[in-house]
C-alpha cells in the first residue's frame, strides 16, 4: 500500500479509507507548514493520539500546557551535557548486555532480534531513565506488557467513535498490560520520591517536577510520562536497532565496511563514547537504515481552523497524515530512492538537502527528544556487536505496517565469536 501511495511523490493527496478521508503529506514544504510556520493549527488529536493517551496520558504524550511542561521537566534528561556524563554507564551497559546475548547464542543457536535489541535496549535505560530503581528482571516485564498495551490499541484507533463502555477487542489485554505497568512503576516513583532527590534521571527529575500550574507532578503524570518515553526509548529503539541487523545482512560490502572502521576506532578496545564521534561511516548507515526503515511510518495532526496548503484547501477538522516513510523515498530529494546508500548522508550531501526531507524524528515543536540519545546508543550498540561477533540473519525478512514499522517475520540473529 506505501508503496503505491509513494507514486504520487510528495504531492498533497486525500486518501479515501471508507469513511476515513485524511490527508497524506509527505513533501518537505508542506511538512514546513504543518510542523514549524502553522504548528499551532496542527496539533496532535486525531484517533491515534486518542487512543494512545489511555497508556501514555496528556504529559510528554499529549498536547498543550500539560505538554509543555513535561517536556520542560524532561529536556535535561536529554541534553548533551547528561549525555555526556551517562556515557561510560551507557557504554558499560550494552558491552555487558551484548556479553550475554552472545552466551544465550552459543552454538548457532538463532536468537529473536526484537528481543535481544530490548534487553539491551532496557540495559541502558534502567540506569539513565530509572536510576536503578527497576528491580532486576522487572524491565522485561515491564517491556513486555507496554508492547501487549500498544498492540492492544489498534482497533480503538480504528474505531474511535465507538466509546470506552463498549468493548472491543483488545481491551481485555490492554487492562491487564496497564495493570502490570502499575504494579512495577508505582513502587518505583514511590522510592524516587523518597530518595535524596539531586539525581538525574528521568523518574527523579519528573518526582521533582511541576506542572503548568507550578504544582507538582502528581504520580499519575510521573507514570504516564514514564511510559511514553519507555515506548519511544525502548520499543522504538528496540525495532530500529533490529532494523540495523537486516539492513547490514542485505548489504554484506557496507557491513564489511562498517566492521573494518569499527576494528580500526576501537583497536581491541570496549567501545566507548568517546569512541562515537569517530564511527562517521558507522553513523552514516544508521542513518540511512532510518531513512528506509522509518520506524514510526505515519503520525497524524488534525486542523484546528481552515487552511491552505500548495493551493490544496485543508478544511477544520480534517486529519493529515504525516508519512516519514513516504517522504524518505520522494525522487526530488533521494535520486533512486530504494537504493541502500549511506553517502546520502555525506556532509554536503546533507547541507545541500531540503531540512525536512529527513525526519525519522519529526520536526518542530513535538521532534523527539531522545534523537541524539538513539544514535549515541545505536552507534556503541552496532560497535558492541560488531567488535564481539560476526552477525548473520537467518532468512528474508520484510516490512509489516503496524503503530510502527516492523519486521513482517521475527528476525533471527545468528551470532558468531570473532577471534
Amino acid at each position: 500500500m506505501l508503496e503505491h501511495l509513494g507514486e504520487a511523490q510528495g504531492a498533497l493527496t486525500r486518501l479515501h479509507l471508507g469513511p476515513f478521508t485524511p490527508f497524506l503529506v509527505t513533501h518537505p514544504e508542506h511538512l514546513r507548514r504543518i510542523l514549524r510556520t502553522n504548528a499551532a493549527n496542527y496539533p496532535r488529536g486525531a484517533a491515534m493520539w486518542k487512543a494512545l493517551s489511555r497508556l501514555v496520558g496528556d504529559g510528554i504524550g499529549g498536547e498543550g500546557a500539560q505538554w509543555h511542561a513535561s517536556r520542560e521537566v524532561l529536556r535535561g534528561a536529554f541534553s548533551g551535557a547528561y549525555l555526556a556524563q551517562m556515557g561510560p554507564q551507557m557504554a558499560g551497559s550494552i558491552d555487558a548486555a551484548v556479553a550475554d546475548l552472545g552466551a544465550r547464542g552459543g552454538a548457532g543457536r538463532p536468537l529473536d532480534a526484537s528481543v535481544e535489541m530490548t534487553r539491551v535496549v532496557q540495559r541502558v535505560i534502567d540506569p539513565v531513565f530509572f536510576g536503578r530503581l527497576i528491580p532486576d528482571g522487572e524491565g522485561d516485564r515491564l517491556g513486555a506488557a507496554v508492547g501487549t498495551a500498544m498492540g492492544s490499541l489498534l482497533w480503538r484507533m480504528a474505531m474511535p467513535f465507538v466509546p470506552h463502555s463498549v468493548p472491543l477487542p483488545g481491551d481485555r489485554a490492554f487492562r491487564k498490560a496497564t495493570r502490570t505497568v502499575n504494579e512495577i512503576l508505582r513502587p518505583v516513583v514511590t522510592a524516587a520520591r523518597n530518595a535524596p532527590r539531586d539525581g538525574g534521571d528521568v523518574v527523579t527529575r519528573l518526582s521533582n517536577g511541576t506542572g503548568p500550574d507550578g504544582a507538582p507532578l502528581t504520580d499519575d503524570q510521573v507514570c504516564d510520562d514514564i511510559v511514553a518515553l519507555f515506548v519511544a526509548g525502548s520499543e522504538s529503539s528496540a525495532i530500529g536497532l533490529t532494523w540495523i541487523w537486516v539492513a547490514l545482512a542485505q548489504h554484506p560490502d557496507v557491513a564489511r565496511r562498517v566492521r573494518a572502521e569499527v576494528d580500526a576506532v576501537l583497536d581491541g578496545a570496549r567501545p566507548a563514547r568517546e569512541h562515537v564521534r569517530r564511527l562517521t561511516y558507522t553513523q552514516q548507515v544508521l542513518r540511512e537504515v532510518m531513512r528506509v526503515y522509518s520506524v514510526g511510518w505515519a503520525v497524524p495532526r488534525t486542523a484546528l481552523e481552515d487552511d491552505v496548503i500548495d493551493g490544496v484547501p485543508i478544511p477544520a477538522g480534517s486529519t493529515l497524515a504525516i508519512s516519514p516513510y513516504l517522504t524518505h523515498r520522494i525522487e526530488e530529494f533521494w535520486p533512486d530512492p530504494l537504493r541502500f546508500d549511506p553517502a546520502r548522508f555525506d556532509r554536503a550531501e546533507v547541507q545541500s538537502r531540503h531540512p525536512l526531507a529527513y525526519v525519522p524524528f519529526g520536526d518542530g515543536v513535538h521532534q523527539c527528544l531522545g534523537e541524539a540519545f538513539f544514535q549515541q546508543e545505536a552507534t556503541l550498540v552496532v560497535a558492541a556487536m560488531l567488535s564481539r561477533y560476526d552477525v548473520a540473519v537467518a532468512g528474508r525478512v520484510t516490512p509489516k505496517l503496524s503503530l510502527t514499522l516492523q519486521p513482517q517475520e521475527p528476525v533471527q540473529l545468528v551470532v558468531t565469536p570473532r577471534h
